[in-house]
């Protein structure tokens, strides 16, 4: 089964960042396959499931795999510290709602 992706999805692939236009699976016995066009030079990479990453996205909290091991491996020790040593800042949370004064 070959499967269309819209809208495509950002990848990160052995070969490079690239976007997945299509997902082949071959059936249970098999690992799924990302088409994925790079963008570095437009080639076009079948890639299996194990070695593709989802893109970044701040807005939903994703980080970059490397970025995300980091902050796992960091003691809470440290982060402790870190976080006694800094003012304590209020998180932006955007809202639809505007609070009037009224």
């Amino acid at each position: 089964m070959i499967l269309q992706l819209n809208p495509p999805l950002p990848m990160v692939t052995p070969k490079g960042e690239g976007w997945a236009h299509f997902l082949i699976d071959y059936g249970p016995e098999s690992a799924l396959f990302w088409v994925v066009f790079m963008d570095e030079d437009g080639a076009c990479w079948t890639v299996p499931n194990p070695e593709v990453r989802i893109y970044k996205n701040w807005t939903l909290g994703r980080q970059r795999p490397e970025d995300a091991r980091k902050s796992q491996e960091q003691p809470a020790a440290t982060v402790a510290a870190a976080a006694a040593a800094s003012p304590s800042t209020p998180r932006f949370r955007p809202s639809l709602a505007h609070q009037s004064d009224s």
